[in-house]
C-alpha cells in the first residue's frame, strides 16, 4: 500500500489518542478536585447551585444551601471548589479588598468625559454650531422640526378660524384631529 493512503487514517488515530488522553486527565482533576471536599468549603454545584459542604461521605455529599436547608448530592454533582473570599464574594456580596491602594476603575463611562466649567465656557464661545444629529426623512427634515412647523400651523389655523368666525373658541377636551 502507498502511504499516502494511509497518511489521514493515521492522522485520525493520532488526533483521536490526544483527545482522549487530554480528557482523562481533565476527568481525574475533576475527580481529585472531589475528594479533596473538606467540610465548611464553599461549592458550586453542575446546576449552579451555590452552597456550604457539611459532611463528606464516600460517593455524596452534605450541603447546606441556606438556613434549614441541607440537601444530599452525589460528589459528582459538584462543579467546583471555591475559595472563600470568591464564595463570599459571590454568594454574600461581601468584597475582602487587598488592594485598597489600587486606582478604581469606574463601572461607566461618566468619567471619560470632561464636565470643567471651562471646556463648557470654551464651547460656548466657539463660533461652530451645534450638529443636530437627528434623524432626517426624505424630505431633509429632522422629526422635531416637523413637529415644531405642525405646531405653528396649528396655531395659525386656530387665529384665523378664530378671526373669521368672530366668535367664542370652543372648549375642547385638548383632542385635535391632525395627526
Amino acid at each position: 500500500m502507498n502511504t499516502l493512503t494511509l497518511l489521514p487514517l493515521i492522522v485520525l488515530i493520532a488526533a483521536m489518542f490526544l483527545l482522549t488522553r487530554s480528557n482523562k486527565k481533565r476527568q481525574q482533576q475533576a475527580q481529585n478536585m472531589r475528594n479533596e471536599v473538606q467540610p465548611g468549603s464553599g461549592v458550586r454545584t453542575i446546576g449552579g447551585m451555590y452552597a456550604t459542604v457539611k459532611e463528606v461521605n464516600d460517593d455524596t455529599v452534605l450541603l447546606d444551601a441556606g438556613p434549614g436547608v441541607e440537601l444530599l448530592f452525589a460528589k459528582n454533582a459538584i462543579g467546583s471548589v471555591l475559595t472563600d473570599d470568591e464564595y463570599n464574594r459571590i454568594v454574600h456580596g461581601v468584597e475582602h479588598d487587598l488592594k485598597s491602594d489600587a486606582a478604581v476603575v469606574p463601572d461607566d463611562a461618566s468619567s471619560l468625559t470632561e464636565t470643567d466649567d471651562e471646556s463648557a465656557d470654551a464651547a460656548a464661545a466657539s463660533d461652530d454650531k451645534a450638529v443636530d444629529l437627528g434623524k432626517k426623512d426624505e424630505a431633509g427634515e429632522t422629526a422635531e422640526a416637523k413637529t415644531e412647523d405642525k405646531a405653528e400651523d396649528e396655531v395659525e389655523e386656530a387665529g384665523t378660524v378664530e378671526a373669521k368666525a368672530g366668535e367664542e373658541p370652543k372648549k375642547t377636551d385638548g383632542e385635535t384631529d391632525a395627526k
